[in-house]
């Protein structure tokens, strides 16, 4: 079997994202304006954005909550997933990304759906009333252990947790790389597999964004103890 290539795995995704995606001139004009706004270009590939959408729809989702907003790229996609009443809280630090996003999410024509909410995760989401039925979580990664236990405490027995960027091109498997996302990421593994209140596991994955990967979990007992 052939390793792969960044040119080879790069033309998978264009084919998956052109054959299972499609164009979307709404979404491609969304990453225009984050790109003219200088936002960084870390949003979730096309591919991992309609992942998102049909885990929310498969879960059967009403509420959703977003930690790490940027541009608002996948908030429509899960803003999109929801039914009729359903709602989007979606949390960013950052106010100029917070208006890129308002705009986005209003050519979307999915603002009614959508709450933004801007701060710092770690102060917003006490003040956050439950239960969501969905939560991903790609903000700093640092805070991983906290979103995961603030996901914890706003979600329910089958909530689904998603939380993003959590293989960082290999480097969350070598011992000798101690930067802080990457010691973030690692707790937020280790939680995921030993907090009871979690069921978990994790993809590797090659898309256009390159080599990282997601943790998809399951709550299970929201009330039990961390």
């Amino acid at each position: 079997m052939p390793a792969p290539t960044p040119d080879g795995w790069r033309a998978v995704d264009t084919y998956l994202a052109d054959l299972l995606v499609g164009p979307d001139h709404v979404l491609e004009q969304a990453l225009r304006d984050q790109d003219a706004a200088g936002l960084p270009s870390i949003e979730v590939a096309p591919v991992n954005a309609k992942f998102l959408h049909l885990l929310a729809r498969i879960a059967g989702a009403r509420r959703v909550l977003e930690i790490g907003t940027l541009g608002g790229y996948s908030t429509i996609w899960l803003a999109r997933a929801l039914p009729e009443g359903g709602r989007v809280t979606t949390i960013e630090a950052e106010p100029a990304n917070a208006d890129v996003a308002r705009r986005n999410l209003a050519r979307a024509g999915v603002e009614h759906r959508v709450e933004i909410v801007v701060g710092r995760g770690a102060d917003v989401l006490p003040t956050l009333t439950g239960p969501f039925d969905l939560v991903f979580i790609d903000a700093d990664k640092e805070s991983n252990t906290i979103y995961l236990d603030a996901a914890a405490r706003l979600g329910r027995p089958g909530t689904v947790v998603v939380v993003d960027n959590v293989v960082r091109s290999g480097r969350v498997a070598d011992p000798a790389v101690h930067d802080a996302q990457v010691e973030g990421v690692r707790r937020g593994l280790e939680m995921l597999g030993s907090d009871p209140r979690f069921d978990a596991t994790a993809l590797q994955t090659l898309d256009a964004k390159g080599w990282d990967g997601i943790a998809v979990a399951l709550l299970t007992d929201a009330d039990a103890p961390a």
